[in-house]
């Protein structure tokens, strides 16, 4: 599904990219990343982040995820530094962050191999990065993970999750994390009333001012 440009961020990507490396602490260690003007939090972990990565339980140790929105990658590189043999897309309507996250990925040695052949299970382990209409339409996940684009607008906002969210396999479970006063309570209202009957949704953790959301699928 083709979606516009501005999705998943609100600065100019037109601008000259120009990238730095922060120290930022990801799977329970300091590690460098790089980052760049015009994508989201490019000062390192966002607060929106951090409180999701504290309170969401341990990922499988394997299956198929996805990053929605990944930014530099935070999320994506965490998955795949703990759960080296999941596959795990990294999604972004962002050609920098895309960038971003696989120089990342590459540099932390949790990048999937360009032409690495699927495991006996059809997944290739690793971080992949690609636009959203890029993914395989047939690809369901295992686990989900996003800092959704909250400011991005209610619709575009709905339109993101009611493309991947339906994707979750059965026994799955997907974790949004939500600023408090951006609507995190009219949000999970609103994903008991769109998704279907074989998913639960419910308040997870409060980290300070932040709600992660957990989606689960029956």
């Amino acid at each position: 599904m083709g979606m516009p440009q501005s999705h998943y961020f609100t600065d100019d990507p037109e601008s000259p990219e120009r990238r730095r490396t922060v120290r930022v602490e990801l799977a329970g260690k300091e590690r460098e990343v790089v980052t760049a003007n015009g994508i989201f939090s490019p000062d390192g972990l966002d607060k929106g982040t951090a409180a999701m990565l504290s309170a969401v339980p341990e990922p499988p140790a394997s299956g198929t995820f996805l990053d929605i929105g990944c930014g530099w990658g935070p999320l994506a590189l965490t998955l795949g530094l703990t759960s080296p043999d999941a596959e795990i897309w990294a999604v972004d309507v962002n050609q920098r962050s895309l960038g971003l996250t696989e120089t990342n990925a590459a540099a932390l040695g949790v990048a999937a191999t360009a032409g690495g052949e699927p495991t006996s299970s059809g997944i290739r382990p690793g971080v992949q990065v690609a636009l959203p209409e890029a993914v395989p339409a047939g690809t369901t996940f295992d686990l989900i993970w996003s800092n959704p684009p909250i400011r991005v607008g209610k619709q575009v906002l709905h339109d993101i999750l009611l493309t991947w969210l339906p994707r979750l396999n059965p026994g799955g479970e997907a974790y949004l994390v939500v600023q408090k006063n951006l609507g995190s309570d009219s949000l999970q209202t609103w994903l008991e009333q769109n998704l279907d009957d074989d998913f639960s949704v419910e308040r997870f953790a409060r980290v300070k001012a932040f709600r992660v959301l957990r989606v689960s699928r029956a």
